[in-house]
């Protein structure tokens, strides 16, 4: 059985993390998101992959190649301009002969596929949906299932005052061939507004299958932070940071030089890490390899991308850094502030909460930035 990855988001709402890279190669724990996608396709089987591209397709390819390094075959479809989620499927329809698996290369889960695809075969679907109940599910489309699984109301996002059901749509879909006969061709067509609604009128046979384990669609900075501190606290099945393991909850890679007292975990250190004395790293802190964290300074509840440098006497609390990035003396980053690739933030400055600062740009030293630079 083949599977479908989805990957062609731009991930606005995740910039400007998003502004050089696509939003499945976002790291969770040093990882690219989608990397855990294709590892977990592996585990449960599918290991003939096929990926849909539209934004910077070249940083996936670089990265799968070929998919061996995973154990897979992986081959790409770049769309020259945006057909929707359905519309993307339907372009390489060519290769789509027998039931296949579709998957959000953006999102995390552990969901045991094998279970979802028996259900399908059991009811004889067209479509299965795997679905997962959550607290707040306006912001995904929501479903409503009879006793034997086949769904009976579906509505994309609604508004709170609409909302009929705590069961959302995951993303991930068991799909027969035929269904792709359904979709226009050539022109942006979406599962959950068009098609999934169409299938519904017309009474065909749609299925859910409402998973138990781990889902986070990484939506937003919110969600992405979410994600990754599930991770470090172990609630992912089969998602472990990379790296060894020379005590509990800390995970560091080759080369990397961080006495033990400067950490408190759970905290993950990519390759050749290098913290200064005083320094002090966590807990649910991120380190990409080649990071520098100088004398005195504070990282906690931080992601620091590789290549990075904190200075002397520097705190981040609660801060997402990109990669490249040279965050000087004693400055300081606040709960939810974002900095892209290759920002310069001058010695003393303080970066507020929940302020962004876009690639490229630079922080004065002194300066308190409480509006998003861009």
């Amino acid at each position: 059985m083949k599977a479908v990855i989805m990957a062609g988001g731009k991930g606005t709402r995740l910039q400007p993390l998003t502004s050089n890279q696509p939003k499945p190669m976002i790291p969770i724990a040093n990882t690219p998101c989608m990397e855990h996608i294709v590892r977990l396709l592996k585990r449960y089987g599918f290991d003939d992959i096929l990926v849909t591209l539209e934004f910077m397709p070249e940083v996936i390819q670089d990265y799968f190649g070929d998919g061996s390094k995973w154990g897979v075959k992986m081959k790409y479809s770049v769309e020259e301009e945006p057909l929707g989620t359905a519309g993307s499927v339907k372009y390489v329809e060519d290769r789509l002969t027998e039931r296949f698996i579709v998957v959000s290369g953006d999102a995390l889960t552990d969901v045991d596929l094998q279970q979802a695809v028996a259900l399908h075969e059991e009811r004889g679907a067209e479509v299965t949906l795997v679905l997962k109940k959550v607290e707040d599910p306006s912001g995904f489309g929501i479903v409503v299932v009879d006793d034997d699984g086949r769904v009976t109301e579906f509505l994309e996002k609604p508004d709170p005052d609409e909302v009929f059901s705590n069961t959302a749509n995951t993303g991930i879909y068991i799909v027969e061939p035929g269904v792709l006969r359904d979709i226009p061709e050539g022109q942006e067509y979406d599962w959950s507004k068009e098609l999934f609604p169409k299938l519904l009128q017309e009474e065909r046979p749609v299925y859910g299958y409402v998973m138990e384990g781990y889902w986070e669609d990484i939506g937003d900075i919110e969600q992405y932070m979410g994600a990754q501190r599930d991770v470090l606290d172990g609630k992912v099945r089969g998602v472990q940071p990379p790296g060894d393991q020379p005590r509990e909850g800390v995970y560091a890679g080759s080369g990397t030089a961080v006495g033990m007292t400067a950490l408190k975990g759970p905290v993950v250190l990519g390759d050749n890490v290098w913290a200064g004395p005083g320094a002090r790293i966590g807990p649910y802190s991120v380190l990409g390899s080649g990071v520098y964290v100088q004398a005195g300074a504070s990282v906690a509840r931080s992601t620091v991308a590789e290549g990075t440098s904190i200075g002397e006497g520097a705190e981040l609390d609660g801060a997402l850094v990109g990669r490249s990035c040279k965050v000087g003396d004693k400055a300081r980053l606040l709960e939810g502030s974002t900095i892209g690739d290759e920002v310069e933030v001058g010695e003393g400055a303080t970066v507020s909460a929940g302020v962004s600062v876009f690639p490229g740009e630079s922080v004065e030293s002194g300066a308190e930035v409480t509006e998003d630079v861009t």
